[in-house]
């Protein structure tokens, strides 16, 4: 089980307990990261994938010729040629292993 300090009187106790049982001082409510709280499904995976990949695409099309509009600064070809096809791998990964972790957790 999980442990934690007592804010009172130092001492070590459960991280579930709600009275510290050496000072009987009651214990406040222990907040967990958000981390923590986020479920195992992997939706926010997907969420981050399918935003990653958008932004890659939006990206490419921008500093392609392909867009009428003309930016305001030279981007570096490093940009279109490696960076942005590396985004848009990294964001299809990332939605394919919360998907896989959705299957997972489904059966």
């Amino acid at each position: 089980m999980a442990t934690r300090e007592c804010p009172y009187c130092g001492k070590i106790v459960f991280d579930k307990q709600t009275q510290c049982n050496y000072c009987r001082e009651t214990l406040p409510e222990v907040r967990r990261p958000r981390a923590a709280i986020v479920s195992a499904d992997g939706g926010d995976r997907i969420r981050r994938g399918l935003l990653f990949m958008l932004m890659a695409a939006s990206i490419a099309y921008f500093t392609s010729s392909s867009s009428a509009l003309t930016l305001p600064v030279s981007v570096p070809s490093a940009v279109t040629v490696y960076l942005s096809p590396l985004l848009f791998l990294s964001g299809l990964g990332l939605s394919l292993h919360g998907l896989y972790l959705r299957h997972k957790t489904s059966h």
